[in-house]
């Protein structure tokens, strides 16, 4: 079973860098998934979860039953679709075995939302000058992916794989490639578009650009493709540098693209064909709107206002 144990440590990376889930989390996520593995373990079943199938989960969703109570049922299969989503998303398996298994609708925590001033803090703590050690600067490459996650509301796998084969500058647009390799094309600002075109012009034309990288936007110092993790620590660095008292991660730019935009007045059908969501339910769950912003809403659009 030592395939597993490679699978579940890649997918604790995803939940902690994409997703930007706290440490227990991530923790309580591989536990569901460990719950599955001492299943096949006590009952003699060698198999990977490449090659785990939708009976298989059934039985073990009947074993568990005996076991537990739904509210526990629910999470762990819960954190299994989850973990098998990733499996797909990174073309590990063509399909995920929980397809067709239910799981009750259960609440689930947000991450923070940034405000626009706290975002233009954390690029505005940006050194666009410094020189590291080895004589490069990161400055604007990391202004202009801020500005690219924020702006555009990607996943952080979509900033990292961004081509410059991608961007259709004339037209406004970008082109992402989401999960399952769906492509989508979202639109992108004038500003976001200047800061790019300077990054590129400056710090990444001076880079020796690796074999094989030679279409990617993002590259770190060597000239080859930036991790999630250096994203992730970036982002971080910067939350520390300003004195920033939230979880953030990556992902908290993209929810707050989609909260800012909700807010000034976007319909959810656009921002679902921005974020490149299948279904609306989604969306709709994604949003993080008080009470106060719905009350304002109330008030100034209702005829009994």
């Amino acid at each position: 079973m030592k395939s597993w144990i490679k699978f579940i440590n890649d997918y604790k990376s995803y939940l902690k860098i994409e997703r930007g889930l706290a440490a227990n989390s991530v923790e309580n996520y591989g536990f569901d998934v460990q719950k599955l593995v001492d299943y096949l373990i006590a009952n003699n079943m060698d198999v990977s979860p490449i090659a785990v199938d939708e009976e298989i989960i059934q039985q073990f969703i009947y074993h568990i039953a005996t076991e537990l109570n739904p509210r526990s049922r629910a999470r762990i299969i819960s954190g299994l679709k989850s973990f098998f989503n990733f499996l797909v998303f990174e073309n590990y398996r063509k399909e995920t075995p929980m397809e067709l298994i239910e799981v009750p609708k259960i609440g689930r925590k947000l991450p923070d939302t940034l405000s626009v001033g706290e975002i233009d803090a954390l690029i505005g703590a940006i050194e666009l000058n410094k020189i590291d050690r080895e004589g490069k600067s990161q400055g604007e490459r990391n202004r202009a992916m801020l500005e690219t996650l924020y702006s555009c509301g990607l996943r952080v796998s979509e900033l990292v794989e961004l081509k410059l084969s991608d961007l259709f500058f004339e037209e406004g647009f970008i082109k992402v490639t989401g999960k399952g390799n769906k492509q989508r094309f979202v639109p992108i600002s004038s500003s976001t578009q200047k800061y790019i075109t300077i990054y590129i012009e400056t710090d990444r034309n001076k880079l020796n650009i690796q074999k094989g990288f030679e279409d990617t936007l993002f590259l770190n110092r060597r000239g080859k493709a930036l991790t999630r993790a250096m994203v992730f620590t970036i982002i971080k660095d910067l939350a520390v540098k300003i004195g920033l008292h939230k979880t953030i991660s990556p992902h908290t730019f993209r929810h707050s693209f989609a909260t800012h935009l909700l807010e000034n007045g976007a319909d959810l059908r656009s921002i679902q064909l921005m974020l490149g969501h299948e279904s609306i339910t989604t969306t709709e769950i994604y949003m993080h709107i008080d009470r106060k912003f719905l009350n304002n809403i109330l008030n100034t659009y209702h005829p009994r206002r």
